[in-house]
């Protein structure tokens, strides 16, 4: 009984440590939200990772409610299910009329249809007896699904040879929140909880690696001359904690700046008495189809 007990006090003391990094991650997306609202325009910035989040946190919180002594993981879902449904709101106020209708037919079609769907099933389909550990291993499958995230942002810090995209901070409250989360679940002996946190403290461990091996590297392999947009990719806990990466988003030149610059060239050329090319090319053609007198 000391032993179980003991297990128990361990379980709730991760459990709240848990519970206030995954506060500080869930939190991380609040200056990309200001930008937001101070531009009163979503720019280039997707809604996507904070619907995924707000998904995330849903099940969980399904999970947690149909789960006998999770309290600790009713509290953070909660807070998480709170806070992406106000930065998805934002969103949605802010985007274009196009970016607009995108968000609010993903968010019908998963946090509502795919949510409601996976709902109905485990209570109505799914034994009771088997309802937790089905609707346990479901959530495990979307907290590793969303782990491949980050990977992307792994192979673009090996391929450019900069950690200018990976925050160290992110990735250290990342890897904390894993251990946390995965102590939790060892002490509650929930593998559901603990065996998707394995795989996020490896990757955290595997960003913080990078980052100490390109952190003075100067070596950019990529262009940046052109002027760029950023947007966030937001990496998922096991938990729904969110984690904020900004990405580059390549400009095009427009068609239009050429003509301008252009212009800019031929009144140049007037201004200081040279013959613009074009004019030039212009007379020889007409002085060729000139018939001789």
């Amino acid at each position: 009984m000391a032993i179980m007990g003991d297990h128990h006090s361990w379980a709730v003391a991760f459990g709240i440590l848990g519970n206030i990094i995954s506060v500080f991650v869930f939190l991380a997306p609040l200056p990309t939200f200001y930008r937001i609202y101070k531009k009163k325009s979503t720019e280039s910035f997707q809604s996507l990772p904070y619907q995924v989040a707000l998904f995330s946190c849903m099940l969980w919180l399904y999970y947690a409610l149909i789960k006998k002594d999770a309290l600790l993981l009713i509290t953070i879902n909660s807070f998480g299910c709170i806070v992406e449904t106000i930065y998805i709101s934002m969103y949605i106020a802010y985007a274009t009329k196009d970016s607009r209708m995108s968000a609010m037919k993903l968010f019908a079609a998963m946090n509502v249809g795919l949510f409601s769907l996976i709902l109905i099933l485990t209570h109505f389909v799914v034994k009771s007896s088997i309802r937790v550990p089905v609707l346990g291993w479901i959530c495990v499958a979307i907290s590793v699904s969303v782990f491949a995230a980050p990977l992307n942002i792994v192979a673009r810090v090996i391929r450019t040879k900069s950690v200018e995209f990976m925050p160290f901070n992110l990735s250290f409250f990342l890897t904390l929140s894993a251990v946390m989360w995965f102590a939790y679940g060892l002490f509650m002996k929930d593998l559901c909880v603990a065996l998707p946190n394995v795989l996020g403290f490896i990757l955290g461990m595997l960003q913080m690696l990078l980052y100490a091996i390109y952190r003075n590297s100067e070596k950019v392999t990529e262009e940046k001359k052109q002027p760029e947009q950023m947007k966030t990719i937001v990496v998922l806990s096991t938990l729904g904690a969110s984690e904020v990466y900004p990405i580059a988003v390549d400009i095009q030149p427009d068609a239009n700046t050429n003509n301008t610059n252009t212009k800019q060239d031929k009144n140049e050329n007037e201004q200081n008495g040279e013959p613009d090319k074009k004019s030039l090319e212009d007379s020889r053609e007409l002085h060729s189809n000139e018939c001789p007198v």
